[in-house]
């Protein structure tokens, strides 16, 4: 997930010797998520020196047989706990460079629906298939490293020749992190289901930009409806959301 180049696509013009007229931007909705998880982290550490036990992973890591009994918010606080200084400023960095780039063309609402569903869609995976307690934001961090992957194909005329070769290193980013994922203690599974739900949700809900107006300086415009966005957003839901109740039912939860 981590890149040291900066996103291809954010300097491609169309055609040669034009320029993509686009406002500057601030990744709000990114900067907030990475100061809640700061905070979260801080208090996880403050409540480990000062009661013994970290509050805030006890009652919100995902734990199968706690949601079983329908504690069923542990399918998404996860994303805002972490276990390490070394596993938080890792994910905080791919959060950021991936954010960044994606709230850009989401734009906040939408991009925090993403992050959400990328998030919930992952621990659910986790709580299907892996028995062991976990948490992390890259569950929605590997929906984003999707939902870019997605966004560079649905839109390659707009961002022209580079987006073939950015999409190609997506793709192997994705697999060198899933392959990194089989090590012991990393919860992979977390992260595949991750990935299907950020790649769902952009795939019928992500931009869709055209040309806007053919004079200099070149603008785009997401043509995407709001209706297709709100039934990406309910669909992937729901289709998590009735995957993990099918799992508490054949469990005898």
């Amino acid at each position: 997930m981590n890149q040291d180049n900066p996103a291809p696509y954010e300097t491609i013009t169309p055609p040669p010797a034009q320029t993509l007229a686009q406002p500057v931007f601030r990744p709000y909705a990114t900067y907030t998520l990475i100061g809640i998880c700061v905070v979260a982290y801080l208090l996880q550490i403050l409540t480990e020196s000062i009661l013994g036990v970290d509050i805030l992973a006890l009652w919100g890591v995902k734990a199968n047989n706690l949601i079983e009994q329908g504690q069923f918010w542990r399918l998404v606080t996860p994303i805002f706990l972490h276990g390490s200084i070394l596993h938080i400023g890792f994910n905080m960095y791919a959060l950021f460079y991936l954010g960044s780039t994606l709230e850009k063309f989401y734009r906040r609402g939408r991009f925090l629906v993403l992050f959400f569903l990328s998030g919930f869609a992952g621990n659910v995976i986790s709580f299907m298939f892996s028995p062991y307690p976990s948490l992390g934001s890259s569950t929605a961090i590997f929906g984003l490293l999707g939902a870019e992957g997605v966004l560079l194909y649905q839109n390659r005329e707009i961002f022209g020749s580079a987006a073939r070769r950015a999409l190609s290193q997506v793709v192997m980013i994705a697999a060198v992190n899933l392959m990194i994922g089989l090590s012991p203690g990393i919860d992979n599974w977390g992260h595949i289901g991750g990935l299907i739900g950020g790649t769902l949700f952009a795939w019928f809900g992500g931009p869709l930009l055209k040309v806007q107006r053919i004079d200099q300086p070149y603008a785009i415009t997401d043509v995407r409806s709001k209706r297709e966005v709100i039934l990406a957003g309910v669909g992937v839901g729901l289709l998590f959301f009735v995957l993990a109740m099918a799992v508490i039912f054949t469990r005898g939860g």
